[in-house]
């Protein structure tokens, strides 16, 4: 799943480089230039070092990116099914075992029991 505007940050990245490489949009070494991609330390150091311009003391990694983005899904109202495609996860278990569900998705659920229309009670609200 690639947005629309991160497909623009990446041409605008690819566009900024002064010596285009033919395999990585990544390429390794201090300028960008190299024949091998990254090292692949480069993305946790870069979460690190957001995390502490942002003022986040907590412990970030890329990994946690990943927790963040389906859960972001999960919130938004993408159904379990759909997250574990994104994810990659063959069984179903791997995702709902991998999703941190919020309070605020969990107090949002409604219970299928306020649907029911009860002897003596009022029509439910839908």
């Amino acid at each position: 799943m690639l947005s629309p505007v991160l497909l623009d940050q990446l041409r605008a990245h690819w566009r900024r480089l002064r010596k285009k490489s033919s395999t990585w949009l990544f390429p390794g070494n201090r300028w960008h230039t190299g024949a091998r991609p990254i090292d692949t330390k480069t993305p946790r150091h870069a979460c690190q070092y957001a995390a502490r311009r942002a003022g986040i003391t907590k412990s970030v990694y890329p990994h946690l990116l990943r927790h963040c983005f389906a859960t972001h899904l999960l919130e938004a109202g993408a159904d379990l099914h759909t997250i574990q495609i994104l994810l990659g996860h063959h069984d179903l278990k791997e995702t709902a075992r991998y999703l941190h569900l919020s309070q605020r998705h969990l107090h949002a659920t409604a219970s299928p029991l306020d649907s029911l229309v009860l002897k003596g009670r009022s029509q439910p609200e839908e």
